[in-house]
């Protein structure tokens, strides 16, 4: 394997995009989104015509005020300068909470008192007292089931990805990528280093983690990406930052992944070669990473590629999958990438979509260029998975003379 670094400016660079609108949206959201993810449940649940005694209302109520109040404190204290990882577990979980309560608030609110008054369940105490135990029943049934999911080591996904320009020698070639890993302040050192055996029983040529590797400087989450050194591959390990390492001093990230043994891929390819055939393994660093004000971080693809050979397919790491314009542009056979967790937690999504061209799987951009957009190994904030399992990825590359052998999740 050779290694080959850049420096030379592109003067032909895409320009960086437009603030989307999910990010217009967000900025309102803070303002806004705490008193309707509390108001909305406190009004379906307690004010519309269930009737409770009264201390049973005042209770409820006094239990939402406090919701309200407490996560934005919580999640301040948390995610801001003092950086407590107590109060950011209070806060995440107050933040995935409130939300599937207030989705399951208003999906139930009016779909099942629909439902009921087609059933001839009239109107009054008791038609709103069973929406109320409904929501509460779903919302903790969802809650449960969705801190398991994300607290378990990922399945596996496993899939056959057909490169027009991959040569014969490269068949078959494995390729495990594992991102968005979000250690953060629940401890998950041991959830790591079971990733990082399950990992190793894969028989991997490349390993790759494109980016969010925690949540919290790499001097604080040290013991909890630890295991990622214990992490084996026939040919290479390699690693693009993320956004989130922009929040938590991004380059004691890379340093520490060098030190394990990754290589980092900022604006730079590895060549791989195997059987007489050569893979051009591209990175760039995460598109936000120039507006973070770190001198040399910024996403440069003609510098990822600078002098590599056109005629080479290439495997591109970029952490966003909205990298994938420029991609296209370029003339990528294949973009790995992570950051939308396939929404996290049910119907988020919506909300993601608005930002990024892919959720999850596999996707065509242009006449050339594959995407494949992971769900994310760990979860970010609000320790639930819902309807969107996390996953390690095994890729199976094929080259036009193969079969392909299907697509699938081994456990």
């Amino acid at each position: 394997m050779t290694d080959t670094s850049s420096t030379r400016p592109a003067e032909s660079e895409a320009p960086a995009p437009r603030p989307s609108r999910l990010r217009r949206l967000m900025r309102c959201i803070p303002l806004i989104a705490p008193v309707l993810l509390w108001a909305v449940p406190c009004w379906v649940l307690l004010y519309t015509g269930q009737h409770w005694p009264l201390p049973a209302t005042v209770v409820g109520t006094v239990l939402f005020v406090l919701g309200l109040v407490g996560m934005p404190l919580a999640m301040a204290r948390g995610h801001g300068r003092r950086q407590q990882d107590r109060a950011a577990i209070v806060g995440d979980t107050l933040l995935g909470t409130s939300w599937v309560l207030f989705i399951w608030s208003v999906l139930l609110g009016v779909l099942l008192r629909l439902a009921l008054t087609v059933a001839g369940v009239g109107e009054g105490q008791d038609r709103a007292r069973i929406v109320t135990w409904a929501v509460l029943g779903t919302t903790a049934v969802l809650l449960g089931w969705g801190y398991a999911e994300a607290r378990r080591v990922p399945r596996v996904r496993r899939l056959d990805v057909r490169l027009p320009r991959l040569g014969a020698g490269l068949d078959g070639l494995r390729v495990v990528l594992v991102t968005d890993t979000h250690y953060g302040p629940l401890d998950r050192a041991r959830w790591s280093a079971r990733v990082c055996e399950k990992v190793n029983t894969l028989e991997a040529d490349l390993v790759c983690h494109t980016g969010d590797i925690a949540d919290g400087t790499a001097e604080r989450r040290r013991a909890q990406a630890a295991p990622l050194g214990t992490v084996r591959a026939t040919h290479a390990r390699v690693y693009v930052t993320g956004n989130h390492e922009y929040y938590s001093e991004a380059q004691g990230w890379v340093d520490l992944m060098d030190e394990l043994g990754w290589e980092p891929l900022r604006n730079r390819h590895l060549l791989l070669e195997r059987g007489g055939d050569a893979l051009v393994v591209a990175g760039v660093d995460d598109v936000t990473a120039e507006s973070s004000g770190l001198a040399g971080h910024r996403a440069h693809l003609a510098g990822a590629l600078d002098g590599a050979d056109p005629d080479l397919p290439v495997l591109l790491l970029a952490h966003q999958p909205k990298f994938v314009d420029r991609a296209a542009a370029a003339g990528i056979d294949l973009q790995l990438s992570g950051h939308t967790h396939g929404g996290q937690i049910w119907p988020f999504h919506h909300l993601v979509r608005l930002d990024q061209p892919a959720l999850a799987g596999l996707s065509r951009h242009g006449t050339r260029t594959l995407l494949y957009t992971s769900r994310g190994t760990g979860f970010w904030g609000p320790p639930f998975r819902v309807f969107a399992p996390s996953e390690i990825t095994l890729l199976v590359l094929r080259s036009p003379h193969a079969q392909a052998e299907g697509s699938g999740v081994d456990g």
